[in-house]
């Protein structure tokens, strides 16, 4: 089967739909081709008997107005949910104890989870300098500032969170770039925060358009944003279940795309421009023209191994359930990465009187919980479960296991040596776009702002 194309999408995760969105907005000629048989990537919503659950991302934050302009698009096809007020009580485990994690100056003060010595060195914090270093860890940034304790009770269960990920090995710039700016820009966390929120507060006397920094979701669950964005793009411009796929540039700058259709049929598209939002690992089959000292730069990326278990409870007995949910700091020596309680904080996630929690496990402290049996996470997180939640039995009406071996894309120091040499194939190849979570964020929001610049990139 032969297709000729204006622009050829690679990928139809939340950051290939929300490129293929844009672009059917502007009225562009493309077509998307997807290794799997669906859309959406990780992003996938489960049911069963009145149980709705995310196997992959369960929540997004709204800190872009872009995230806020694509909801606002497509509410003939998805409705956004707003996470309730009680998401912003958290949870840190300490000594197989949860401790609200504090939010304010008098709680930060009060809370056992940092040393004393930390909370007075907090006072010196906006008058410390500066780091100098560009590839300074979070580890490093954290201990200088504020202290370790803060880094293993605050820190470090927050990356645990967001990036399954070790402080010590992500760099700041990439990791957390609002964090090294504010440190940048401002001298300091404590005080760049405090001018950041003057300088909302004038932006609010100036009438501009307020940017709600929410948690998020989507009504029925996340994959109806991703359906949502197939709709709006056009179903028929997608090509699923395409495995083999390659892409070859022409004399003429443009692309001639090869793969195999579910069919067993070749496929063969010709592009004049070609949008990547995979993931890196798969740009060696995807792009055997390039030279391989510049592909290592790029596919060098290292992923964590995440297992990510939904369980339910019809009849919840163990303690009350509100608030977004729990993480755990590594340096309580668990396999669990955090317990969050989605039926808490969206809406119709369990049955009335019911219980959804959604589980993770492993990381990149523990990798080898990704290759343990059903059962033993089953064992594992029982016995868990039964000692933080004051459970005295532990018989779910929902247990379902999801793993994930690329799960969440760590970005470290050789992300530099990364973005350089995608500048580089940029200006090689002009007609070639890459995109996709090694590089511009991991979070919902992230993508979606990467999504639109791509199509941008093109429209313009």
């Amino acid at each position: 089967m032969e297709f000729k194309s204006d622009i050829l999408v690679v990928g139809a995760g939340l950051t290939g739909l929300t490129t293929a969105h844009y672009l059917q907005k502007n009225k562009r000629s493309f077509l998307v081709v997807e290794q799997a048989s669906h859309v959406g990537g990780a992003i996938q919503t489960g049911e069963e008997n009145e149980f709705v659950f995310e196997k992959g991302p369960s929540t997004g934050v709204m800190n872009n107005e872009i995230v806020r302009e694509v909801f606002e698009e497509l509410k003939p096809f998805c409705t956004l949910e707003w996470a309730a007020n009680s998401v912003n009580k958290r949870f840190i485990l300490k000594n197989n104890r949860w401790r609200p994690l504090p939010s304010g100056i008098l709680g930060g003060i009060t809370t056992p989870l940092f040393q004393f010595s930390d909370k007075l060195r907090l006072l010196s914090e906006p008058f410390r300098k500066p780091g100098t270093n560009p590839n300074e860890t979070l580890a490093q940034i954290v201990k200088r500032r504020m202290g370790k304790s803060f880094l293993d009770y605050a820190v470090d269960p927050f990356i645990l969170g967001v990036y399954a990920g070790d402080p010590s090995y992500l760099v700041t710039r990439f990791a957390l770039p609002k964090l090294y700016q504010l440190e940048q820009n401002y001298g300091s966390f404590i005080g760049g925060s405090v001018k950041m929120q003057f300088e909302k507060r004038k932006l609010k006397e100036k009438k501009q358009p307020k940017q709600p920094h929410r948690i998020f979701s989507v009504k029925g669950g996340l994959h109806n944003l991703t359906d949502a964005l197939m709709k709006s793009a056009g179903e028929e411009k997608f090509l699923l279940g395409v495995e083999r796929l390659l892409l070859m540039p022409t004399e003429n700058n443009h692309f001639v795309a090869e793969g195999i259709l579910p069919s067993g049929e070749k496929l063969l598209i010709h592009a004049n421009q070609v949008i990547t939002t995979t993931g890196a690992s798969s740009l060696y089959s995807l792009l055997p023209f390039v030279e391989n000292h510049l592909l290592n730069n790029i596919t060098n990326l290292h992923y964590a191994k995440v297992v990510q278990v939904a369980v339910g409870f019809n009849h919840w007995m163990g303690k009350p359930i509100d608030g977004f949910g729990g993480l755990i700091p590594s340096k309580e020596n668990k396999k669990l990465l955090g317990v969050l309680y989605p039926s808490a904080f969206l809406s119709k996630r369990a049955p009335n009187g019911g219980v959804l929690l959604s589980i993770f496990l492993g990381g990149v402290r523990h990798p080898e919980v990704f290759d343990m049996s059903d059962e033993a996470i089953r064992q594992l997180i029982m016995t868990s479960l039964q000692e933080w939640m004051t459970l005295k039995s532990f018989n779910p009406d929902l247990f379902k296991v999801f793993r994930y071996q690329e799960a969440i894309p760590q970005y470290g120091a050789d992300c530099e040596a990364r973005f350089i040499t995608l500048d580089r194939l940029q200006q090689q190849f002009s007609t070639l776009h890459i995109g996709g979570n090694l590089r511009g964020g991991i979070g919902m929001a992230d993508r979606i702002k990467q999504g639109k610049q791509l199509a941008n990139d093109i429209i313009s």
